[in-house]
């Protein structure tokens, strides 16, 4: 039987690595693979009339060989992730062109810190171009556009819930009144980097606040993650928690898991406070536990269908890239364990059967978007590669004996 759902998965196109990753993963190989792709990107979207700055990549699909690219507009969650793969790429390979083009992608994005904020993604948007680009050029007009959407951000926090809003457009054709969905999580990096850099303080408050509430309201009791979290915005108390993007209101999403790993061990960082080390701990525990041998897991944990289901990339990247930082805040065993996973995850993301290589210009295959609106499935993406450098980059300063957060 097993063979037959393999062979089904084989047609499908999905992964179906299942064993655990083999060979020495070599850092500067691989991001001497992602400065490759970058460059191949770059004369992709060249055209006769030069590069419009204001499309992005986005995802190439499974039977494709060339990005789709999606205008940078505030409806546009995923569009700070290429200039963000651009800073990382100079930041390696120190390039003088590719710094250039990472300035004139980012810019594109400025318009995002003078307007109301569409919904939570301006963390994605703005602290992984803006943020990138600030702490490599410390150029003073990308902190002003970061402190600004900052602002913007924080008009989503409503204090009767303690936390921020996420998706104004399903309050009413959902009934839920007040959502936070996990992604929103890894927002909180950009109030606090706000708060201390010449920003509001009360953007730390906001910051702590969401992340006490949805470490209360967010989570079941084995310390697997809900998608979303409704609640109710008199009372304030929690109303429901369901999935939006996963395979049930019950199961583990996979990515919805990470973005709670990395956003708990980026809180950690940020306040010092010892609840959010235990619970970073936990909430990686619990995924760890069920991956497959090759350390990249199914989208859904609990997809009925696995292992005839496809893997996501992109939740092994944003996975490893905050073991690497979690590893660096604990004992000499626990932080091992960590690493050592991390680099396994790595080196299966390294390896034949998830990169792209020559078959598109992205890094990474095998990433699921939105399984249940048949949304980029078994996909190239581009947050799976912005994941994916960051965590190489981590790795690197790792093994060279530097803070792993330059």
């Amino acid at each position: 039987m097993k063979k037959i759902v393999v062979g089904l998965a084989v047609m499908l196109g999905f992964c179906t690595c299942t064993h655990k990753p083999s060979g020495t993963l070599d850092v500067n190989k691989a991001l001497d693979y992602c400065a490759a792709q970058a460059q191949r990107t770059l004369t992709e979207l060249k055209t006769d009339s030069g590069i419009d700055y204001t499309m992005m990549p986005r995802n190439i699909m499974a039977d494709e060989h060339h990005w789709n690219c999606r205008k940078a507009t505030k409806e546009e969650w995923c569009a700070g992730f290429w200039p963000g793969v651009l800073w990382y790429d100079y930041e390696y390979t120190q390039d003088k062109h590719i710094l250039e083009e990472a300035k004139k992608f980012t810019n594109s994005l400025e318009f995002l810190s003078q307007i109301p904020a569409y919904d939570h993604d301006l963390g994605f948007l703005v602290f992984c171009s803006y943020g990138n680009g600030y702490r490599l050029t410390k150029n003073p007009a990308y902190k002003k556009v970061i402190l600004d959407t900052a602002d913007s951000l924080s008009a989503l926090f409503n204090p009767v819930v303690g936390t921020m809003l996420s998706w104004p457009r399903e309050v009413e054709p959902r009934n839920w009144p007040h959502n936070t969905i996990m992604d929103n999580m890894i927002n909180l990096e950009m109030l606090f980097w706000a708060a201390k850099n010449g920003g509001n303080p009360y953007l730390y408050d906001i910051a702590v606040s969401h992340a006490d509430k949805t470490m209360k309201c967010h989570f079941r009791p084995d310390y697997t993650s809900y998608h979303v979290a409704v609640y109710d915005t008199i009372s304030g108390n929690l109303i429901k928690g369901v999935t939006h993007q996963g395979y049930a209101d019950s199961t583990m999403w996979a990515r919805g898991q990470a973005w709670a790993i990395y956003g708990y061990t980026v809180v950690y960082r940020e306040t010092k406070d010892p609840k959010y080390l235990d619970f970073a701990q936990k909430v990686t525990d619990v995924y760890l536990e069920r991956l497959p041998e090759d350390k990249v897991p199914y989208w859904d944990f609990d997809d009925p269908s696995i292992p005839n289901a496809p893997r996501d990339a992109s939740a092994a990247a944003v996975v490893a890239s905050s073991l690497l930082e979690l590893s660096t805040y604990l004992p000499n065993g626990t932080g091992k364990r960590y690493r050592d996973a991390a680099v396994e995850m790595l080196t299966s993301l390294s390896s034949d059967n998830y990169q792209s290589g020559k078959s598109n210009p992205s890094f990474l295959l095998h990433s699921v978007g939105h399984w249940p609106a048949h949304s980029e499935i078994d996909a190239s993406i581009i947050y799976a590669d912005y994941y994916y450098i960051e965590a190489l980059l981590r790795l690197k300063r790792l093994q060279e004996g530097k803070n792993v957060i330059k």
